[in-house]
């Protein structure tokens, strides 16, 4: 049975798009097979895969205002066993499209329960949605379509801050359209052992939160920026990076929490 992980943060720049390529990937490098869904019109997580960010009529975006299905959308990506839902800038659009239309909160829950059907021809293991970085009806149709949220945390002054909204937004969804919508974990990202700042974040965090924190931090690599540019996620740009290790480390924490068997 399938299990849709979104990845959401209302901060900008905290790792969000870069968790979700990079986590996909490594969980599908372990012989699990994963569906990334770029939600976020900004299609950052469909380039981080090298793939164009075209208006091709298969992307979130038909997927949410007309009636294609979720298996005419899914497209293969470099790596064996990870799939994608693409997205492009005509997502900007659908905010506004998706208000005249019923059901609206939940025209992504609706969809991507298709895959789930023996005739869809695919049986993924972890479907991941990268959120945009904003509370509107996009993100409110991927945490309603979510079992669970994971939340990335950058070790900074504002991120506690930050949280507070992102949790009252989470609130509200569980409230008013997915009752059994719970966290899956918050992730430290960006993580720097050396600045106090990083440690008191992590320290506030743990005890705020105790074990829904993942162990794994992921700390500040060069090379999990750069990937990017080249299309890549970290594990193919240069598995030997200390970026690359961090989340192969989160996506064995991940599916060991998840109760999954390790393929590879």
């Amino acid at each position: 049975m399938q299990k849709i992980i979104s990845i959401s943060n209302q901060k900008g720049g905290v790792g969000k798009t870069t968790t979700a390529v990079n986590l996909s990937a490594c969980i599908a490098k372990l012989g699990i097979k994963v569906l990334l869904v770029d939600a976020d019109p900004q299609a950052n997580a469909t380039t981080g895969m090298g793939i164009e960010a075209k208006d091709d009529g298969r992307s979130v975006y038909e997927l949410l205002v007309s009636d294609t299905k979720a298996a005419d959308t899914v497209k293969p990506t470099q790596i064996e066993n990870l799939h994608i839902i693409t997205s492009n800038i005509n997502l900007v659009a659908a905010e506004l499209e998706l208000v005249s239309l019923q059901n609206r909160e939940r025209m992504l829950k609706d969809k991507l329960a298709e895959l789930s059907d023996h005739g869809s021809g695919y049986d993924f293991d972890f479907i991941f949605i990268d959120c945009p970085p904003s509370l509107g009806l996009i993100t409110v149709n991927s945490l309603n379509a979510a079992d669970t949220v994971l939340i990335p945390v950058q070790c900074e002054y504002y991120a506690l801050e930050g949280l507070s909204a992102l949790l009252n937004t989470i609130k509200m969804v569980k409230n008013s359209f997915n009752a059994n919508l719970s966290i899956e974990g918050y992730l430290l990202t960006m993580f720097d052992s050396r600045l106090r700042l990083a440690n008191q974040v992590e320290a506030e965090l743990r005890k705020y939160f105790a074990d829904k924190v993942f162990s794994t931090k992921i700390a500040r690599n060069v090379k999990i920026g750069e990937a990017p540019s080249y299309g890549k996620p970290v594990i193919v740009y240069d598995p030997l990076s200390s970026g690359a290790g961090n989340y192969t480390e989160l996506a064995k924490e991940f599916v060991t929490r998840n109760n999954k068997t390790i393929q590879n």
